[in-house]
């Protein structure tokens, strides 16, 4: 059996889509707390609060895609074996 498994790619369109898409919020959200009228205490909870979420939405697709890796991996030793196992079967092999 071949292996079917293919490796996706994202295109630079994506990436860049991505990482401008990320500036932007990113900047928004730092302006808009920046021009909030309020006390510089809340500005400052709100911008450690938001660096917060950031560093754990990284963290978080960081572990997502080590799962999805660790399970790709898990699942190509299992194919590996069953097509040693097919392999060495002789369908017409006598049982007795």
């Amino acid at each position: 059996m071949s292996d079917t498994s293919v490796k996706q790619q994202s295109t630079a369109a994506f990436y860049g889509q991505a990482v401008a898409s990320f500036a932007v919020a990113l900047t928004a959200t730092a302006v808009g707390i920046a021009r909030l009228q309020a006390d510089a205490w809340v500005r400052a909870f709100l911008g450690i609060a938001v660096l917060y979420l950031v560093t754990s939405a990284f963290t978080l697709a960081k572990i997502v895609r080590d799962r999805q890796e660790a399970g790709q991996i898990v699942n190509r030793v299992d194919q590996a074996r069953l097509e040693k196992l097919l392999a060495a079967h002789d369908p017409f092999e006598k049982l007795g």
